[in-house]
C-alpha cells in the first residue's frame, strides 16, 4: 500500500465519496430486502451490498487515523 501523503482537501472528499458509496449501497440493501417478505430469506445481493458498504466505511475511517506511525505514541 502507498504511503504517498495527500492534502487535506483531497483527504476529506475522498472521505466524503466513500461516505457517499456506502449510503448508496446500504439504500440499495434495504431496497432490496423489503422487496421480499419478512419470512423469507433476504437475497444474497443483500448480504452483498452490506459487505460492500461495510468495506466502503472501513475504507474512509483510514483518512481518519493519523499517518505519522510517531503519533500513535503521543497519547
Amino acid at each position: 500500500m502507498s504511503t504517498t501523503p495527500i492534502s487535506i482537501p483531497i483527504a476529506t472528499a475522498l472521505r466524503r465519496e466513500l461516505l457517499r458509496l456506502a449510503r448508496a449501497e446500504e439504500e440499495l440493501a434495504a431496497d432490496e430486502a423489503a422487496a421480499v417478505p419478512y419470512w423469507s430469506p433476504c437475497p444474497p445481493t443483500v448480504v452483498g451490498h452490506r459487505l460492500a458498504s461495510a468495506i466502503l466505511r472501513a475504507d474512509a475511517d483510514r483518512f481518519l487515523q493519523p499517518t505519522d506511525p510517531t503519533l500513535d505514541d503521543a497519547a
